[in-house]
């Protein structure tokens, strides 16, 4: 599966426009990045990096977390343009859930794993 790099942000916006909007207000100090791949050279589809919202301490704001997407792996993985869209947006709902507190335990069970 082949995506421009434009057509793959684009699948992220879509992917974040659809998280409901309760959710994306309680958002803070978080930025989403695309890259192609990850520098660890793991076949990872998204990461989180940051201090999770259970964890902070009031006040705590310092350089925004990171949730990053990553492209390579993600089309390496699918088929169709509909598998594509389909793991960006449990790829970013997942990684939503790390900044939340969510551990990948809980997020299986759920069903996002």
């Amino acid at each position: 599966m082949d995506l421009t790099r434009e057509e793959f942000e684009d699948l992220v916006a879509d992917a974040l426009d659809a998280v409901p909007t309760e959710l994306i207000d309680m958002l803070e100090n978080l930025v989403f990045l695309v890259e192609d791949e990850p520098e660890s050279g793991e076949e990872l589809l998204g990461v989180y990096e940051g201090v999770p919202r259970t964890e902070r301490m009031w006040g705590d704001l310092g350089l925004p977390d990171r949730i990053t997407i990553f492209r390579g792996p993600l089309l390496r993985m699918c088929r169709t343009h509909e598998e594509v869209a389909h793991e960006v947006t449990v790829t970013v709902v997942h990684e939503i859930a790390h900044h939340f507190g969510i551990d990948d335990g809980r997020l299986h069970a759920l069903g996002w794993g």
